[in-house]
């Protein structure tokens, strides 16, 4: 990995600390907030005097005095009470920036391929239309596999089906009364069942809301469903046909709404495939005397060292025999843990579901799988309407994620004609546009929040081309684009950079912070740092922009430093907005 100019800089004071016997962390350095001040500052004189290194401004002076030499500085001060103030030396930076340009990660990939991530996102459930609040996990996951992935990980991604539960039963006995004579529910019947599946996702997506109501009002209706369930997991050869033809076509649909979004995964795993497991944990649980019965149900009591209830008891099973949603996220881990040999497992999962992963995971530590493995809950907040309230529909439904895709398309095509983007193109580069367009106002601007936050869903701010939006970015991408044709028309290249000048050095120090911010976007797992660097690299660009006028700069040299510059910007840019899985334009 690339070494960045705080690290070096903090390796050069920590000697100088060091060589005063002072402690070498003392040297630290970090970005200064005023620029006219210095460009870095280390405040580790301030710290040595708390220590008893007497006067900090004294300190201070003896620490700059023993600095070896170095290509780095331009000009030091020390400012009292003990601050030094630091100015880089132009030729530095400037070779600095041609060497992190030179690497596609910008210096930020390490070896961590021995590393292995599984990132659990998405969680749809079979027979159901994704709505709205599956934005979320869908986004912050696909972003975090592609910025693990960049960093050097191994990563799977699993969309983890929901597709063994008793939703499963009632999409069976709802089939039943429909179309009793197919032949998945004749017991005797024993050649093979049909490749061609008997409903679409429309049929299922009738069915399952009909039959879920019902359950719950009729008792009969859903013993029902139940036995039909404990068939189905208990191998019923029809149920099982039926089942896969159910998850077959919920995939084909789930697989079309997430390919609008451009979110992919390694893994189309459900719940089924943990069932295996669910025996080994179980009689794991039982041997290691983790678990106890608890009027007829087993349990798995979460307490602390004394023995005091920290949390409700996990159920495992109820006291019908049913296995619990709980049991088959451990059963999850155990799988993850032992047979895919995961290093590292992140659960993308709403917040609204901090309290069961912490039995979950508090039963995986009981059971030692903390040893050999981390696993996190990654979670996050909810999407709101301008009310406050968990978006809607206007008449107060649950909106499909399809459906706000395409709202946001038509969004897309408004602010576009306003704008007058576009105006000559043909149709199908309009709808492509729009298209990207949409998708950058969906994913910018959720990922632009902290995930854990809840945020206010407005989608005609959100697709300004002004402000911190993903059409914003889109836009400066493509005026880049644009600038640097524009040059190749005149016979102008992207050359060597030169010794920046002021004009480009706060571009160039931004440029040189993409690996600060994906750093903390990976500690954090919060891609809104990456967001926070795109967006105030977009406008120190534009900002940079408006100073320079590239094109007319007579000195060729000059001419081609600076298209180097924008070049190196554009490259960042486009590698940062896929990270977070936005597809950029050629124009606009």
């Amino acid at each position: 990995m690339l070494t960045t100019i705080e690290h070096d800089l903090s390796q050069l004071f920590g000697q100088a600390f060091a060589d005063n016997d002072l402690s070498f962390d003392f040297g630290a350095t970090v970005r200064c907030t005023r620029p006219e001040l210095g460009d870095f500052q280390c405040n580790g004189a301030m710290a040595a005097a708390k220590q008893g290194a007497g006067n900090p401004f004294v300190a201070a002076e003896k620490v700059v005095a023993s600095l070896a030499d170095n290509d780095i500085i331009k000009n030091i001060e020390v400012v009292r009470p003990g601050f030094i103030n630091i100015f880089v030396n132009e030729e530095y930076l400037a070779n600095k920036l041609t060497t992190f340009s030179k690497d596609k990660t910008f210096g930020s990939a390490e070896d961590l391929s021995s590393t292995k991530v599984m990132i659990d996102f998405g969680g749809p459930n079979v027979a159901k239309s994704m709505h709205v609040g599956h934005l979320r996990t869908a986004i912050i996951g696909d972003s975090l596999q592609r910025i693990f992935r960049f960093k050097g990980y191994e990563v799977v991604s699993d969309a983890h089906l929901g597709d063994w539960g008793t939703q499963m039963g009632m999409l069976i006995e709802g089939l039943k009364k429909r179309q009793p004579d197919l032949l998945y529910f004749d017991e005797n019947f024993e050649g093979e069942y049909p490749k061609e599946s008997p409903v679409t996702i429309q049929d299922l997506e009738t069915i399952y809301p009909e039959e879920s109501g019902l359950c719950k009002t009729d008792e009969e209706a859903a013993e029902k469903a139940r036995q039909a369930t404990l068939e189905l997991q208990n191998g019923r050869p029809g149920y099982r046909a039926l089942w896969k033809h159910f998850v077959e076509v919920s995939i084909a649909t789930l697989k079309r709404d997430y390919g609008e979004l451009g979110v992919t995964f390694d893994l189309w795993k459900g719940e089924s495939d943990a069932d295996p497991f669910i025996p080994l944990v179980l009689k794991e649980l039982e041997e290691k005397n983790i678990s106890v019965k608890d009027q007829g149900a087993l349990i798995v009591p979460i307490t602390d060292e004394e023995g005091e209830k920290v949390m409700p008891p996990l159920i495992l099973r109820k006291s019908d025999g049913a296995v619990m949603y709980g049991t088959t996220d451990i059963a999850t881990l155990y799988e993850r843990i032992h047979e895919d040999k995961a290093d590292i497992v992140l659960y993308v999962v709403d917040g609204r579901q901090q309290q069961h992963f912490k039995q979950v995971f508090a039963t995986a530590d009981l059971m030692g799988m903390d040893k050999v493995c981390t696993y996190e809950h990654t979670y996050f907040g909810t999407v709101n309407g301008k009310d406050g309230k968990p978006f809607k529909t206007r008449s107060g439904g649950v909106m499909k994620l399809h459906d706000l895709i395409q709202m946001a398309k038509d969004e897309a095509r408004k602010k576009l004609a306003e704008s007058n983007f576009g105006v000559d193109f043909d149709e199908a580069e309009k709808e492509e546009i729009a298209h990207k367009v949409a998708i950058s106002t969906l994913k910018f601007a959720d990922l632009r929040n902290f995930r854990i936050k809840d945020y206010i869903f407005d989608l005609e701010k959100f697709s300004e081309f002004e402000g911190k939006t993903g059409p914003y970015l889109l836009m400066q991408v493509a005026r880049i684009k644009s600038i640097l044709r524009k040059a190749k028309e005149i016979g102008a290249e992207p050359g060597e950079l030169l010794e920046t000048s002021d004009n480009e050095r706060a571009l160039t120090f931004k440029l040189l912070e993409f690996n600060s911010a994906l750093n903390k976007t990976v500690e954090k797992r919060a891609p809104h740092f990456l967001c926070e660097h795109l967006y105030n690299l977009a406008q120190e660009f534009s900002s940079f922009y408006q100073k320079q006028h590239i094109l007319k700069e007579a000195d060729s040299a000059k001419r081609a430093s600076l298209l180097k510059l924008s070049s190196i910007c554009l490259n960042q840019l486009e590698v940062g907005l896929e990270l977070l899985g936005i597809e950029t334009l050629e124009r606009m």
